[in-house]
């Protein structure tokens, strides 16, 4: 199966309704002004939905068509757009470059897109990365192996006279699955920031 085969028919199986924001990135983004923001892999479209909401331009992308036309039905001013990342990236600078539970069971590359996602940071703004630190019983992912915070820091290899990290940490939360179950789960977060402004 491809990897957009794959996502769109678990977009294609969500529940409809509206989706909700990701906790850390409420969490995080949540004081800043608003400005320019890319939502990479932007699913359902919650966080794309959330920060639209409190006056940010937000450009958010994913590989499933299915998403991205959900996303754009709901007639929001977002520019919602059906990018393979693995092959292509999307146009502009932005105040906020958001990648939550940037996963995938396909290949990707996902050092050098979230590398490429950093040049197109403007100066003073942000790359935010959260990731899973630990499956949640209902992922599809049982097998992963997590990497630390600052293991995707160094990985990233961003040039330290350009880049600071805000944050760098593993963190917990209770999360809620499918038929409203429950459990307790890490996130591993890391906030990157350029400099100038």
């Amino acid at each position: 199966m491809s990897a957009t085969k794959f996502w769109d028919e678990l977009h294609e199986r969500r529940a409809a309704g509206t989706p909700e924001v990701n906790a850390r990135l409420a969490e995080i983004a949540g004081p800043l002004t608003p400005g320019t923001a890319l939502d990479l892999g932007c699913g359902g479209g919650g966080d794309a939905l959330w920060l639209a909401a409190r006056g940010w331009q937000v450009t958010a992308v994913d590989i499933s068509g299915a998403a991205v036309r959900a996303l754009q039905a709901r007639g929001e001013p977002i520019t919602a757009l059906r990018v393979d990342l693995a092959e292509d990236f999307p146009e502009g600078t932005f105040d906020l470059v958001s990648a939550q539970y940037f996963h995938t069971p396909f290949d990707l590359d996902r050092a050098r897109v979230l590398r490429t996602a950093a040049g197109s940071v403007n100066p003073g703004g942000r790359l935010v990365v959260v990731d899973h630190g630990s499956a949640a019983p209902w992922s599809w992912d049982q097998d992963a192996e997590f990497a630390s915070p600052g293991e995707v820091a160094a990985e990233l290899d961003l040039d330290p006279a350009l880049w600071s990290i805000d944050r760098a940490e593993a963190a917990e939360r209770l999360a809620t699955g499918p038929g409203g179950r429950t459990a307790t789960v890490v996130d591993h977060m890391v906030i990157l920031r350029r400099a100038g402004r």
